[in-house]
């Protein structure tokens, strides 16, 4: 039998906690995955320096399993101004990153210039930069030619401002807009409407509940697959299925034949999945379906957060959970964004499909063996350190194990049905 999702050589643990590495989305006007913005989350009690910058980037390079990640989506990390003359940047293809540089201190407003040339050097050896909207005053003019992106905190900015600079960044510079903290859809619509391209914050997988919502056929059809595999339903029943909906069969193939998985042989027909892989196996398969069956005013955004969240707890239960459980653990992470695919609260989306007692009680109550994973996996998304701390120490996982978790989770959702 095939081990498609056996986990790559884990590292050692390590005896010292070491940094965190957290993640912000940052999604385009299709409202899919455009990038992400990698932080160390012990800087919220630790002073930022090029010591921690090159930790962070080094954790990148040698934890990511291969450059499927980097190839597909932009990673956005945060330096000093320090960093920018630190040779672990020789390490690493310009391409790959964009280099978030902060302004500088009130008391040192008199050295914006002298800080030019080494902004400059950066600029000639490739690597892109963003700034934040500090870079459109007058202070920062000789600075703003060299922005690829500027960042526009919503939390901070009201609309009226936001629309001067936003009308100011178009006619003065060419860099990509991106309206950061943006944490409603009424603050998405605002920074759509005044043209802003790219959106950084987890707006998108807070669940829109549409009053009288019902499910898509396409949706009833792979929660009736989820079902019958779950039930050990007959191959002629589940292929019955298959063939009411051909989409469903096709997608249902591509994801199983994706590079993720890593088949030796391509998989032509459903039969043939059932006699390698067995219903259980499928199980996982016929559950990541729902990620492309959203409601179509939905955020692409959603489903590929909901394939990381998959993985990711999948890989963390890898070092504590038998195999069951961690297939279990599967489940979880992608159906914790359930609600905001079919639009309803939780517990009646949940009612549709049959699941074991472990997942609900996981989903709906946060109890049970899965839901410390559960938290982990969400914090990885957020600044709550302190949810981030829980977890962490009641799974007595190291920052080294969950970084690894976290990107290995990031690459394999790249793989997935491309």
């Amino acid at each position: 039998m095939l081990d498609t999702l056996a986990p790559p050589e884990k590292p050692a643990k390590s005896p010292e906690p070491g940094r965190a590495i957290a993640r912000q989305a940052i999604v385009d006007a299709s409202r899919s995955v455009f990038g992400y913005e990698l932080f160390d989350r012990s800087l919220a009690t630790q002073p930022h320096t090029a010591s921690t910058d090159a930790q962070l980037l080094f954790n990148v390079l040698s934890l990511a399993e291969n450059d499927s990640l980097a190839a597909s989506k932009t990673l956005f990390v945060n330096c000093t101004h320090d960093t920018l003359a630190g040779g672990h940047l020789d390490l690493v293809a310009p391409q790959r990153l964009v280099l978030e540089v902060p302004p500088l201190a009130r008391a040192q407003a008199d050295q914006i210039g002298d800080r030019l040339p080494a902004l400059q050097v950066i600029h000639r050896r490739g690597f892109r930069m963003a700034f934040d909207y500090t870079a459109l005053t007058k202070d920062y003019e000789r600075w703003l030619p060299l922005a690829s992106f500027i960042k526009l905190d919503l939390s901070v900015l009201s609309p009226s401002v936001l629309g001067r600079l936003v009308k100011f960044a178009r006619s003065h510079s060419d860099a990509k807009l991106v309206a950061e903290k943006v944490e409603s859809h009424a603050q998405y619509e605002m920074a759509a409407e005044l043209g802003i391209g790219l959106y950084q914050g987890y707006w998108f997988a807070k669940p829109v509940v549409v009053s009288g919502q019902t499910i898509r056929p396409a949706q009833a059809n792979v929660l009736l697959l989820i079902n019958l595999v779950r039930q050990q339903a007959s191959t002629s029943e589940i292929e019955a299925v298959l063939k009411h909906d051909p989409s469903l069969s096709y997608n249902l193939l591509r994801f199983i034949n994706s590079a993720g998985f890593g088949l030796q042989a391509e998989i032509t027909s459903f039969k043939h999945a059932v006699m390698l892989l067995g219903l259980n196996r499928l199980f996982k398969w016929a559950v990541l379906l729902m990620t492309t069956s959203q409601r179509v005013d939905a955020p692409s955004a959603i489903g590929s957060t909901a394939v990381v969240r998959g993985r990711l707890m999948e890989l963390l239960a890898t070092e504590l959970l038998p195999p069951q459980e961690c297939d279990n653990a599967f489940v979880v992470g992608v159906f914790s964004l359930l609600n905001a695919m079919l639009g309803m609260p939780m517990q009646p989306a949940l009612a549709n499909v049959a699941l074991p007692t472990q997942v609900t009680d996981a989903l709906l109550h946060r109890t049970g063996v899965l839901a410390p994973f559960l938290e982990l996996t969400e914090a990885c998304e957020t600044g709550d350190d302190a949810a981030f701390a829980r977890a962490a120490t009641t799974l007595g996982l190291t920052s080294q194990q969950i970084n690894w978790a976290h990107l290995q989770a990031l690459s394999w959702a790249e793989t997935i049905g491309n």
